[in-house]
């Protein structure tokens, strides 16, 4: 085999070609993060090795080898639909369900201030973290926005009240019906209350977080809603966005944060 042929055959490089590697490079980085930490990670890592060596070798012209590696990942791609079908349903969820300007925000890193149609109350949602805090009571609210949980919300129980501090320290305290669950809250509105959210399968996660930080870790792998939840243990405050956990924050820190980032 003539290596030197090989290479005097290979095609030019054009601009168009180092857009089209970038963008696979760029979709394999977002697969990888949708896995990782997940029980799949090393079957995503086996199956890019073996893509490599199929390109390597068909680069080389071992048309045997590259044959029986085609056929293979040809016909494992039903088997990979099945193995990842959790995977492909929440990247899916993600993808349809992204708004225009959340599309522009992520991939263009603008800086977009969005107008809102009501001045949004934070001092109440602070206000209540902050009681709940001192008192080491436990809470989980939902700030939905672009995306809509309405299986989360019929999984708990309607609410539709004008939110206040009071309110919220209402339904998570120990002793009345709703405190068990999360709240899933819109704008100036609590939406329901005692909902069901799904828990994170991250393998990723820490293993001292208990079931009320993974379930806000799930429902924003999901959606774009920001969740924000009061440690019982500790009566730490922590929120997450994207499956991202950001522990113990001050009331200032939180304020600021919501005001940046919901809608």
């Amino acid at each position: 085999m003539n290596i030197l042929a090989i290479i005097q055959g290979m095609p030019e490089i054009n601009f168009i070609d180092i857009i089209d590697i970038l963008l696979v490079a760029y979709l394999f980085y977002e697969i990888y993060k949708l896995v990782k930490g997940t029980n799949v990670m090393g079957i995503f890592i086996g199956i890019m090795v073996i893509y490599a060596i199929w390109k390597i070798v068909s680069l080389l012209q071992m048309k045997l080898l590259s044959d029986l590696l085609g056929q293979f990942i040809s016909m494992g791609m039903l088997a990979l639909v099945v193995v990842f079908q959790p995977e492909i349903r929440r990247f899916l969820l993600q993808l349809g369900t992204k708004s225009f300007i959340g599309i522009k925000r992520r991939f263009l890193f603008w800086k977009i201030n969005v107008a809102k149609k009501a001045k949004l109350n934070f001092d109440s949602y602070i206000q209540a973290c902050i009681s709940m805090s001192q008192s080491k009571t436990g809470a989980l609210i939902v700030f939905m926005q672009q995306n809509e949980l309405n299986e989360v919300i019929a999984s708990g129980e309607t609410v539709d009240a004008v939110v206040s501090s009071a309110l919220l320290e209402t339904i998570f305290f120990k002793n009345t019906p709703l405190h068990d669950g999360a709240v899933i809250v819109k704008g100036n509105k609590i939406l329901a209350a005692r909902c069901i959210l799904p828990v994170s399968s991250n393998l990723a996660i820490n293993p001292n977080l208990g079931l009320r930080h993974r379930s806000a870790i799930g429902i924003t792998e999901v959606s774009d809603a920001i969740a924000v939840i009061v440690s019982e243990q500790t009566g730490a405050i922590s929120y997450v966005k994207e499956g991202v956990i950001t522990h113990g924050v001050t009331p200032v820190q939180l304020k600021k944060y919501l005001e940046e980032n919901i809608l």
